[in-house]
């Protein structure tokens, strides 16, 4: 843009704070990065889960990948580990105050995504496909 002054389409929107967003977007792109991140907070976000349940309920994830995203995660403060010394000693896992603030996001996200897949479904429907 030639006026760094000059409103984007969105209103309230000024060019000169776009540095400052895409780098505040960028750090939590950082922080929720890679294909398991959102599912599991959004998991956590129905409740409290040991271990071998989000490993069964996340569809496709391997215990390996599950362990380093868990780990990751506590250790930027998303979710809470503790451990219950009953016997078998398990884990349990939950979202942190902090990480329950991205809710709110996780679920627009999934509104939008749910949008998003009936106007594929419908363009798909208004177009004939053809057949080579």
């Amino acid at each position: 843009m030639e006026n760094e002054t000059e409103k984007v389409p969105c209103e309230g929107r000024e060019y000169s704070n776009c540095g400052k967003h895409i780098a505040a977007v960028h750090d939590t792109m950082d922080v929720l990065n890679g294909k398991w991140k959102i599912t599991i907070i959004s998991l956590l976000g129905f409740g409290k889960r040991r271990y071998s349940e989000i490993l069964k309920e996340v569809t496709g994830i391997s215990g390996k990948m599950l362990s380093r995203e868990l780990k990751d995660m506590e250790m930027n403060l998303l979710i809470k580990r503790t451990v219950i010394s009953e016997q078998p000693i398990s884990v349990m896992y939950e979202l942190t105050d902090y990480c329950v603030d991205l809710l709110p996001v996780i679920d627009s996200l999934a509104e939008w995504g749910k949008r998003h897949r009936q106007c594929i479904v419908e363009q798909f429907k208004q177009e004939p496909v053809e057949v080579i």
